[in-house]
């Protein structure tokens, strides 16, 4: 197993920077490019998410992302420290995708993760938030 470590402050500015480090490190370890797309558009939902939601956009706290890549997955875990997430229910979307006055506004990020990731699990732990971000490989 190959595992990497990275830290951000929570400035939204950083979320572009770290997705690029971690697309580098998904091509270095042999992730196609489609599947590198997919968990950048993930990543910058859940990261946006923790800047937003758990860090209230207070730009100045801290995220970990660890990666780990296996033979068959890898993992993304974000750590924070922030305001816990006490309900992490994917919302299932009914609207018309013709209309697109009335798409809705929030609410859709988790609903793409869980589309397009293979698992993913939210816990707390001794005051530290973890989400991880699983695709299987095989």
């Amino acid at each position: 197993m190959v595992e990497q470590s990275f830290h951000i402050n929570s400035d939204y500015g950083n979320v572009a920077l770290v997705n690029k480090q971690i697309r580098f490190f998904l091509e270095l370890h042999g992730i196609e490019q489609h599947i590198s797309h997919a968990v950048e558009i993930c990543l910058t939902e859940a990261l946006n998410n923790v800047i937003k939601h758990s860090y209230q956009s207070d730009n100045k706290k801290s995220i970990e992302l660890i990666v780990k890549k296996d033979a068959g997955y890898f993992e993304i875990i974000i750590i924070d420290d922030g305001l816990p997430k006490e309900n992490l229910a994917v919302s299932k979307l009914d609207f018309d995708p013709q209309d697109i006055s009335n798409l809705p506004e929030s609410g859709m990020g988790l609903y793409i993760i869980e589309q397009l990731m293979d698992e993913m699990k939210y816990y707390t732990q001794d005051g530290k938030n973890y989400f991880s971000l699983k695709k299987w490989l095989i």
